[in-house]
C-alpha cells in the first residue's frame, strides 16, 4: 500500500465530525489530523484570541496561500507518517471545494469523505454547549461562522459531494457509531486490513 486510506469528515459545525473522528481513533487507533487546529495554532502564533480573530484567519490564510492552504498541511503531515504503521488516517474538518479538490488529485480513491448532517437547532445547541475553550461562541457567533463558511469557505461542495452521508439528529451517539460501522463494513475497511 502506497498511501494511507483517508478517511475525511465533512459538515457544518454541531454536525458530529469530530464526535466520527474521535470514536474511529478511539477504537482502530487511526490518527486524527483536525484542519481546525491548524487554524487554532495559526491564531495563537500570530497572538489573537477570539472567535471574530479565528473567522479572519482561516481567511486570511486562504487569501495567503491559496484556498486549498489546509489540505496542502495536512497532505504533508500525512506524507510524513509511515502508511504501514497507520492504514487509515482521519481527517476532521475538511471545510472547503479547493481542499476536497486538493486532496482527490492527492489520493484519489484513497480518499473517502463522510458528511454528517443535523438539524441547524440541534447543531447549534450543541455547538453553544461545548466545554471546549478554542470554541466557545454566542449564537450570533455562531451564526456569523456558520454563514462565513458557507459563503466564503465553499463548504457546501463536500458535503454536497460526500460519499456518504450520516444523520446525526438523534442524541443517541450509538446510533451515530452504528451509520459509521456500517460504511466501514461497507466497503471491507476494517476487513481489509485485518
Amino acid at each position: 500500500m502506497n498511501s494511507p486510506l483517508v478517511i475525511a469528515f465533512v459538515g457544518m459545525p454541531g454536525s458530529g465530525k469530530g464526535t466520527c473522528s474521535d470514536y474511529l481513533s478511539q477504537k482502530y487507533g487511526w490518527p486524527v489530523l483536525h484542519f481546525g487546529n491548524m487554524v487554532y495554532e495559526e491564531v495563537a502564533r500570530r497572538g489573537l484570541h477570539n472567535v471574530n480573530d479565528e473567522i479572519f484567519v482561516r481567511e486570511d490564510m486562504r487569501r495567503q496561500e491559496g484556498p486549498a492552504v489546509l489540505a496542502k498541511r495536512v497532505t504533508t503531515t500525512i506524507k510524513d507518517l509511515d502508511a504501514k504503521a497507520n492504514p487509515v488516517i482521519l481527517l476532521d474538518g475538511l471545510y472547503s471545494w479547493s481542499e476536497y479538490t486538493y486532496l482527490a488529485d492527492e489520493f484519489g480513491d484513497r480518499l473517502l469523505t463522510i458528511a454528517t448532517t443535523a438539524p441547524k437547532k440541534l447543531r447549534r445547541e450543541r455547538v453553544l454547549n461545548r466545554k471546549d475553550s478554542h470554541r466557545t461562541y454566542t449564537l450570533q457567533e455562531l451564526i456569523t461562522r456558520e454563514i462565513s463558511e458557507i459563503e466564503n469557505l465553499e463548504k457546501g461542495g463536500p458535503i454536497a459531494y460526500a460519499d456518504y452521508t450520516l444523520n446525526n439528529s438523534s442524541n443517541a451517539v450509538a446510533d451515530l457509531y452504528s451509520q459509521l460501522e456500517a460504511v466501514l463494513a461497507e466497503n471491507k475497511i476494517i476487513t481489509t486490513l485485518a
